[in-house]
């Protein structure tokens, strides 16, 4: 039986969720897991709420649906747990990492799934003090790497680099490796 772990992003347009999920795919790829990586949208618009998914395994991956039974979700924008059931499909002991300032005894308060994992970073402080934006999607990848054992911080880093370089100037991929970084050091698991 294939080893297959699914990967539910949770943001709005802009924050990054389909750039973080196929930076995702493309760290596992480097690391020898089969991959696929596709986003959903709603509306397309800035700010709207959309999803991102992954399935990384190490055998082909034949399935070409939306993740409804996620092994782990990952949330860009906290303010989406006020109109997103973010854990819906999430199995007992699944994972699940928030952008968000509050510790992860206070998330999982307000999550109801008393059975998950969960890790909290301020991923959008972190964006701001390293990269000048609001733009969570790679600090969350270092908190990934770290609460995960997915992938390690050096491909993350790696792989960030190769999605970023020749589309931004030198010094914004160096900070988006600072970000990532920070949050691996800083994400707090439960």
């Amino acid at each position: 039986m294939a080893n297959l772990t699914e990967v539910r992003w949770h943001g709005r347009g802009g924050q990054g969720a389909k750039t973080a999920g196929y930076v995702l795919a493309v760290a596992a790829a480097g690391q020898g897991w089969q991959v696929q990586a596709f986003p959903e949208y709603g509306a397309e618009r800035r700010g709207a709420p959309m999803r991102s998914y992954v399935r990384i395994s190490d055998a082909p991956i034949r399935l070409r649906s939306g993740i409804e039974h996620p092994d782990i979700v990952v949330v860009l924008d906290e303010s989406l747990l006020e109109t997103e059931n973010v854990t819906d499909g999430l199995p007992d002991g699944g994972l699940i990492i928030v952008n968000t300032n509050k510790s992860p005894a206070e998330m999982t308060a307000l999550l109801g799934h008393p059975t998950a994992k969960v890790c909290t970073v301020d991923a959008s402080a972190i964006a701001m003090d390293t990269i000048g934006r609001d733009i969570p999607n790679t600090p969350m990848l270092g908190a990934l790497a770290k609460a995960s054992d997915i992938l390690d911080l050096a491909t993350t880093i790696a792989a960030v680099e190769q999605q970023l370089s020749g589309k931004f100037p030198a010094a914004v991929v160096e900070s988006n490796g600072q970000a990532i970084e920070r949050a691996y050091e800083e994400v707090q698991v439960a």
